[in-house]
């Protein structure tokens, strides 16, 4: 039996970050607590990269090309999308949900989607740092996870 779990890689990758300006000082926490992680864990300045798009139905076009062109190992998306009086919510959530997973599955690169939907703005600060944790910490836990694990499997 083989047993794949998640190896200290180092900070050995270039790493992407794409953040929706909506909603931006939510998004900026998540940003801020992202990057902050990744210099945890070493990666420097010239690792990581932050692309800001208009809102979450830009993240997957621009991480499709950043999957592409940059020698990326790992996007993470970051953005929110808080429920309002319309169905619009429903169609931006999902929407960005599979654009950025087609992207992962075509590039064969972890898309981390860290892009938080919620019913209001207490529930969204409450992800950003707040009673439920940093989303946009653990984005970058899963993106380096995600990348040890398919570094094993191409062995």
């Amino acid at each position: 039996m083989h047993n794949i779990i998640a190896q200290d890689i180092k900070s050995s990758f270039n790493i992407a970050i794409v953040a929706s300006r909506f909603y931006y000082e939510i998004v900026e926490t998540l940003c801020q607590g992202a990057i902050e992680r990744l210099k945890e864990l070493e990666f420097s300045d010239e690792q990581i990269t932050v692309v800001w798009v208009p809102g979450v139905e830009e993240i997957p076009l621009v991480a499709k090309q950043l999957a592409k062109n940059n020698g990326y190992e790992a996007i993470i998306c970051l953005g929110v999308v808080i429920r309002g009086e319309t169905d619009i919510y429903d169609y931006v959530c999902q929407q960005a949900s599979f654009g950025c997973q087609k992207v992962a599955l075509e590039a064969e690169i972890p898309v981390i989607f860290g892009v938080l939907p919620t019913k209001n703005i207490e529930q969204a600060l409450a992800r950003a740092g707040g009673k439920h944790g940093h989303k946009g910490r653990e984005s970058v836990d899963c993106a380096y996870e995600m990348v040890s694990v398919l570094r094993q499997l191409e062995r």
